[in-house]
């Protein structure tokens, strides 16, 4: 087993039959595991395998090498006798955190396999963007923390919740760059799988992008949109999802799983009135409310907008009139040069993802 290669589950078994059980599901995993038909077999790889399924036939074999304690151990056997006493006591030694039985657990197994791809169980920061009034700048705000992420050298997804939107590929002039977009995803069931998923979405400027096709949009359901932002935040370094103002199932499903959700607010009466009709729904949705107030210089300051609204100043904007030309004209720069968008985005990244924060086992781009 060569050290050097990426980490792979750890199938532990000399039982053809559970073996197969086991490739199959692996296999439907996206997955490709390392396979032990030995107890002694499996040292070198226990310590980083992402995931371990002991199979019952070897693990009292395996519970006499005393392996180091670690996280993500199952024990797998087929039919009742995988849960009987005796079991449970060498699994217990083996530092198991279940027993599972085929084909009774099959779809908890799959998902645990499906999750390995990604070489790590945490989950990476969603992070949510809403205008306070239209035209707002949420968008290039998006836009510009996946671009943070990149110049980071972090893998970033990005989101594109609003269905009545121009669409994130189009803001970017990149409306053409192939790949699936929501239409194509929206009948997958279950878990998916990120390696599998990025390798077939839009690849723009680095990110990867969950967007519409041009013309006429379908309602994205809400578990389309829980199983691709669970997905991206397994296996991306930053998650930034783009939200309409309007309320709707899916965008009220990426607000509940956001960890932040930033609400752009233009320093402007007008615009701070729009917004005050927003923050009671998105108070109750998410966990972490902040303010990006865009000053513009009309007297009106940040701390105005925050007393006003009662929330917190995640960050302050300066107006970027170069910016918001490009973006009108579909090419917009979106972080490729240093501005006040840039910065902002820089600064609210190192808040979210430390400069230190290690990236152990993310899966490549």
């Amino acid at each position: 087993m060569d050290p050097s290669a990426p980490a792979r589950p750890l199938l532990v078994t000399h039982d053809t039959e559970l073996l197969d059980d086991l490739l199959r599901l692996a296999a439907a995993a996206g997955v490709e595991p390392t396979v032990a038909h030995h107890a002694a077999q499996a040292v070198p790889e226990w310590a980083r395998a992402p995931l371990i399924v002991v199979g019952a036939d070897l693990l009292s074999a395996a519970a006499a090498l005393d392996p180091d304690p670690r996280r993500h151990v199952v024990v797998a056997g087929r039919g009742a006798d995988a849960r009987e006493g005796p079991v449970w006591e060498a699994a217990l030694r083996v530092g198991a955190e279940a027993v599972l039985s085929l084909p009774a657990d099959e779809s908890r197994l799959a998902g645990l396999l499906t999750e390995s791809a990604h070489g790590r169980a945490e989950l990476s920061p969603v992070v949510s963007v809403v205008g306070g009034r239209g035209g707002a700048g949420a968008s290039l705000l998006a836009l510009a923390l996946a671009m943070a992420a990149q110049r980071r050298g972090l893998h970033a997804a990005l989101v594109d919740a609003d269905p009545l939107g121009s669409g994130l590929d189009t803001l970017l002039g990149s409306e053409d760059v192939a790949g699936d977009r929501w239409g194509d995803l929206v009948g997958r069931q279950g878990r998916l799988n990120w390696p599998a998923l990025r390798a077939r979405l839009p690849d723009v400027r680095g990110a990867a992008l969950v967007t519409w096709a041009q013309g006429t949009t379908a309602a994205v359901p809400p578990a389309a949109m829980r199983a691709v932002l669970a997905c991206a935040a397994r296996g991306a370094d930053l998650v930034v999802a783009d939200l309409p103002r309007a309320s709707e199932p899916a965008s009220d499903e990426a607000l509940r799983r956001s960890s932040v959700v930033l609400l752009v607010v233009p320093s402007e009466l007008p615009a701070v009135f729009a917004a005050a009709r927003l923050v009671p729904r998105l108070r109750r949705a998410a966990r972490d409310l902040r303010l990006v107030v865009r000053e513009n210089g009309t007297g009106l300051g940040a701390d105005d907008v925050a007393r006003t609204l009662d929330l917190p100043v995640g960050a302050r904007l300066g107006t970027d009139r170069a910016l918001l030309r490009d973006a009108r004209r579909g090419t917009a720069a979106a972080g490729t040069r240093s501005s006040p968008l840039t910065d902002c985005a820089d600064r609210l990244l190192g808040g979210l993802v430390p400069a230190n924060a290690p990236t152990p086992g993310r899966t490549p781009a």
